[in-house]
């Protein structure tokens, strides 16, 4: 079964990811971006660290 991934999930990520890289990462986004992955896990019916690790594959590694 493919992850579904919103457009609000990736780019909470994507700015996370921005702020990591900057070494900027701040507690409210990074607090957003968990809080939207178990939203959406448990709306989805799909496994939170499924979730999760397919939204940081596709933003961090979108050529695989």
């Amino acid at each position: 079964m493919a992850i579904e991934l919103s457009d609000e999930l990736i780019e909470l990520e994507t700015r996370a990811w921005a702020e990591i890289q900057a070494q900027a990462l701040t507690v409210e986004t990074a607090l957003a971006v968990q809080q939207a992955v178990v939203a959406h896990a448990e709306a989805t019916g799909q496994e939170r660290l499924a979730v999760e690790t397919a939204l940081k594959k596709t933003v961090r590694h979108p050529e695989n």
